[in-house]
């Protein structure tokens, strides 16, 4: 079935796209777990320093991303020249603290030596809504890949230029191949996704059936 993306205001369809085969989907999640292997051990200056190059692509882009986002989903031009300044803020948010935020903390214990560390969990699912297309991604995706872990998006099936503007980012911002991926996929395919043991965790924003849907299965 096809994922389109139409215009809410004309009901005109600005692109079509086919949803991932079987054969696709296995090859996107199979770069995933290959691409978080590596990535893990990248160190966080790097992930640092591709965090902001993300969010001055953001800004350099703001004007081109707040028209993908009226025309796609239909926010007023204004509101969306500010959802992706927020975007470029929250990169840049977690590129200069992430580092404070990983740093282990020591535990009082009997032992000579306690203390809590924070790993990366490995590839990562995020199920997102349509009405904040960019910064409901973003807020996910920013402290996720400093953290040192790999996304998958699955994003609304009416955002999706949105979804793979996003994945086009990330690249063109320097992270490797396959550590952050969009998924066009129905609905349905979800949870073959979510069952898949290379998927570590789940993040969601939606209704509260969806939610107790998905921990349920999780």
């Amino acid at each position: 079935m096809p994922i389109l993306s139409i215009n809410p205001s004309t009901g005109k369809t600005l692109r079509h796209f086919d949803a991932l085969t079987p054969e696709q989907l296995e090859a996107k999640l199979a770069l995933a777990a290959s691409a978080w292997k590596a990535y893990q051990e990248v160190p966080l200056e790097h992930r640092a320093l591709c965090m902001r190059k993300l969010a001055s692509l953001i800004e350099d882009e703001t004007e081109e991303l707040a028209r993908l986002m009226t025309l796609e989903m239909g926010k007023p031009i204004r509101a969306a020249r500010a959802e992706a300044q927020k975007c470029a803020t929250a990169c840049r948010f977690y590129a200069e603290n992430a580092a404070k935020f990983l740093t282990s903390e020591a535990v009082p214990t009997e032992a000579s030596s306690s203390y809590v560390r924070f790993d990366p969990l490995g590839v990562i699912l995020a199920v997102m809504p349509w009405n904040f297309p960019l910064w409901q991604v973003f807020r996910f995706l920013a402290p996720a890949l400093m953290a040192g872990n790999a996304g998958l998006l699955k994003h609304a099936s009416n955002v999706p230029q949105c979804a793979l503007t996003i994945e086009a980012l990330t690249r063109r911002a320097g992270f490797p191949r396959g550590v952050f991926q969009a998924l066009l996929i129905e609905s349905s395919d979800v949870a073959k996704v979510i069952d898949d043991p290379r998927v570590a965790a789940i993040t969601l924003t939606g209704s509260n059936p969806a939610g107790s849907a998905v921990a349920a299965q999780a």
